[in-house]
């Protein structure tokens, strides 16, 4: 067993000082309030959960910097697409396993202890499966154990190259890597995909774009009891072609083939109408809301207050990695709806919170909480840096960023301290993973 102290913490019941932390086999077994700190590991700042992760492609991070060169034309989320796929063309198993274990490491930097993979990045860049055909997932699997991180592989289901009123269309040349063919084909891959303690298996539709709505239901029964995952409605040309062909917003196409449920996440859900919002809550889905992407693609601003007043869980994610820095993320759910809305305190600080710990998402439903029996993650926050000092503990998500993490915790194992990660120097790594994806000709 091991005993932590924290000056102040957040509880399931609001914030409480002087509280004590008993970890044994990976689970908190006790915890207390208002009690010394005699004995005990003694952690800075504040304590929060674990954060939950609950959107991420692991190789858009190679993107970073490097996608806001401005011609004649602007830029938008197609063209950015463009400079993505040059990245997805030129990945292995090998080089994959490299980046993603630092993206998962700057993860656990910034206090995530857990994270949903949205998996396309299937087989060779000619569409050629590997010998194993699920080479490049067992490089996401080995990169997260590597960097402490739990992972939940939403295996993704890719079939069409786009929607337009005429139908789906065949995969261009560097989709053929993201497609299994049809739908029963990408789930006879799954089937061989397999859970441990540090792993859960999901699924995701990848849109109403990329796949026809008569492969839902395979991939849904896919999912089994699993998570669910879906990008939804990211873009208006989505919708404009979902009307086109469907004659049905994308979210009236998920909802009549019977795909919204508890389990689902509809990743975005920013470009929705008065219906979708009504159908997303009746079903108790959950949109998974990712604000720095949303903002760096320059894909709008979604009604996320009419969503959890609808009745739909919130959770966030980082997508494409603009930046990993998962307070951004919690406030930024207030702060862009403070930018709709001309209004502030749209979404109370423990609103927030249980967005960004909303492990439920990606199927660790033992996971989030700072509670018995729990999964003994933690995160602690320096509340003396330039950025946080003086705050109240409870307010803290609104000052606090990344660097201010001092120590991370994930299942009872020590995986950030000291603001260091166990792996080292992860800029290092990232610029070791990164720099040879570019020089490729």
């Amino acid at each position: 067993m091991t005993t932590y102290w924290a000056e102040h913490a957040i509880l399931p019941d609001g914030p409480a000082d002087s509280v004590r932390l008993e970890e044994q086999d990976g689970r908190w077994a006790a915890i207390s309030a208002g009690v010394p700190a005699a004995e005990a590991r003694r952690l800075p700042g504040v304590v929060l959960p674990g954060f939950a992760n609950c959107h991420s492609h692991a190789f858009h991070r190679a993107l970073r910097g490097r996608t806001h060169h401005h011609d004649q034309h602007g830029g938008s989320f197609w063209t950015w697409r463009t400079a993505m796929y040059r990245v997805a063309g030129r990945l292995d198993p090998d080089s994959y396993l490299a980046l993603a274990r630092a993206t998962y490491a700057e993860m656990a930097l910034s206090g995530i202890t857990a994270v949903g993979e949205f998996h396309y990045l299937h087989h060779g860049p000619d569409g050629t499966p590997y010998d194993d055909p699920n080479a490049m997932a067992a490089a996401l699997r080995q990169a997260a154990a590597d960097a402490g991180v739990r992972l939940t592989l939403l295996d993704t289901c890719y079939l069409s190259g786009g929607l337009n009123a005429d139908g789906h269309q065949p995969v261009d040349a560097v989709q053929r890597r993201f497609s299994d063919g049809d739908a029963d084909r990408w789930a006879g891959r799954v089937a061989d995909l397999t859970e441990d303690d540090n792993t859960r298996i999901g699924a995701a539709i990848h849109s109403v774009r990329a796949v026809p709505a008569d492969q839902f239901g395979i991939v849904d029964a896919a999912a089994g009891p699993g998570p669910l995952h879906v990008h939804l409605s990211e873009q208006p040309a989505e919708n404009e072609a979902s009307q086109g062909h469907y004659r049905r917003t994308p979210t009236q196409l998920l909802a009549d083939a019977g795909i919204l449920s508890p389990r689902t996440s509809a990743v975005h859900a920013t470009h929705l109408t008065g219906a979708d919002i009504r159908a997303l809550g009746a079903s108790r889905s959950i949109a998974c809301i990712c604000p720095t992407t949303e903002r760096d693609l320059a894909d709008g601003i979604g009604p996320t207050r009419g969503l959890a007043d609808a009745g739909t869980s919130l959770s966030l994610g980082t997508d494409q990695h603009a930046m990993i820095d998962f307070f951004e993320e919690l406030r930024g759910l207030e702060l862009d709806e403070r930018l709709q809305t001309g209004r502030r305190g749209n979404f109370t600080p423990t609103e927030l919170l249980d967005a960004g710990t909303a492990h439920a998402s990606i199927g660790w439903s033992d996971a989030g909480q700072l509670a018995v029996g729990m999964r003994a993650d933690l995160v602690a926050v320096d509340d003396t840096s330039p950025r946080t000092a003086g705050c109240d503990p409870e307010q803290l998500l609104f000052a606090a960023g990344g660097t201010d993490v001092h120590t991370v915790i994930n299942s009872g194992s020590v995986i950030v301290e000291d603001h260091r990660h166990r792996l080292g120097d992860i800029g290092r790594l990232l610029t070791a993973a990164i720099e040879p994806i570019w020089r490729k000709p």
